[in-house]
């Protein structure tokens, strides 16, 4: 063996050894210790929770910017092309999608900081809430572009106030803010369970049912050939989301194996309970969405389509399904998947960071 070879052997040895010993410590470290466990932990290494590091490198590479969509490619369809109930419709959506980031921005900020003792954790969650005012940004956008009226602008922003069917969704989505509030300690098993509930909520219920119900107008227009730039934009949101929930899943999946005693009967019921709240309060968006007629959509498929996303909501919770529906929008199954993927493993010269990897819509929608 040569002296160079003898070089990388040790090398290697030295390098196993390290993990070896990071392990070890990173399990004593955990021992008798929970994510939820009040404090504010500083330390990176050894590494507590590698998982949740990874998904912040892992965001890092899906960074994109507003200037890089354009939307004034749009302008022509919603002058000439939608009809009037096709831009009520738009109309709703746009005014949804203002405050609706927003919301989950401040929730993040004001319960899920605080309260996930993990700095692995906190670095994703600082990224999340980057990644949250660059939605806001684009939403910003949207109407500035969409709507050049000011007073019609000024009341999209105040959506929360003036429209029933958005200040439901922003009524339950404050009751689980609220539900926390004033934890300023998850010191009991039934604190710990109320703030499950608020990460379960937002997961699920806001980024993982709401958001997914209006992507699912924006693709429905671009199945018909409508608003492009839109659709384009959305695809990076979703993208955003589709790692938002599963970084909410992994928490949840993280403190059900340190303390399973928390997830009993009573909070599954709570949990089955929330997912039927927000499909009803989504199904009522729905009804004001597509209250005018639009054709080749109905209150009555979209919401099967929001029991078929719930029930995958509870299968990824280790629940069993609560409606058994099956989805009847055949075009998001069946719309531009290739186009997708290929947009995520493309490198464009707008890019920060090349994306690697591919996207499908059958986990997530």
């Amino acid at each position: 063996m040569t002296t160079k070879d003898t070089d990388i052997t040790t090398k290697e040895q030295t390098m196993t050894s390290e993990t070896h010993l990071e392990s070890d410590l990173r399990d004593a470290v955990k021992q008798g210790s929970s994510l939820l466990d009040p404090g504010m932990s500083l330390t990176l290494r050894p590494m507590r929770y590698p998982q949740f590091y990874e998904m912040f490198r892992d965001a890092i590479k899906n960074t994109w910017t507003v200037e890089e969509i354009d939307l004034h490619s749009d302008l022509a369809d919603l002058h000439n092309k939608l009809s009037p109930a096709e831009r009520h419709l738009v109309s709703r959506l746009v005014a949804f999608f203002a405050t609706g980031d927003t919301i989950v921005a401040n929730n993040l900020v004001l319960n899920l900081y605080e309260h996930i003792n993990s700095p692995e954790a906190r670095l994703y969650l600082s990224r999340q809430l980057f990644e949250e005012a660059v939605h806001v940004q684009f939403y910003l956008t949207l109407l500035d572009t969409y709507v050049p009226d000011e007073a019609e602008r000024f009341e999209a922003f105040a959506a929360v106030e003036n429209i029933p069917s958005i200040r439901t969704k922003a009524e339950f989505c404050f009751t689980w803010i609220d539900s926390i509030e004033n934890l300023g300690q998850l010191e009991t098993k039934e604190q710990r369970r109320q703030f499950l509930l608020n990460l379960i909520c937002f997961g699920t219920c806001i980024e993982g049912l709401f958001f997914y119900g209006a992507f699912a107008y924006v693709y429905f227009l671009r199945s018909r050939g409508l608003l492009n730039g839109l659709a384009s934009g959305t695809n990076w949101v979703f993208r955003d989301e589709s790692m938002h929930m599963a970084f909410a899943f992994e928490v949840v999946e993280t403190v059900r194996s340190e303390e399973p005693d928390l997830f009993d009967a009573e909070m599954a019921g709570q949990v089955r309970q929330m997912l039927m709240e927000a499909v009803d309060a989504e199904a009522q968006f729905a009804e004001d969405l597509l209250g005018m007629g639009v054709a080749g959509l109905s209150v009555a498929d979209m919401r099967a389509y929001l029991e078929n996303v719930a029930d995958r909501r509870a299968v990824q919770l280790g629940m069993p399904e609560i409606y058994g529906t099956k989805n009847p929008l055949a075009f998001m199954e069946l719309q531009d998947v290739q186009e997708l993927s290929n947009f995520f493993e493309r490198r464009v010269s707008a890019y920060q960071v090349g994306v690697e990897g591919s996207v499908s819509f059958d986990e997530d929608f």
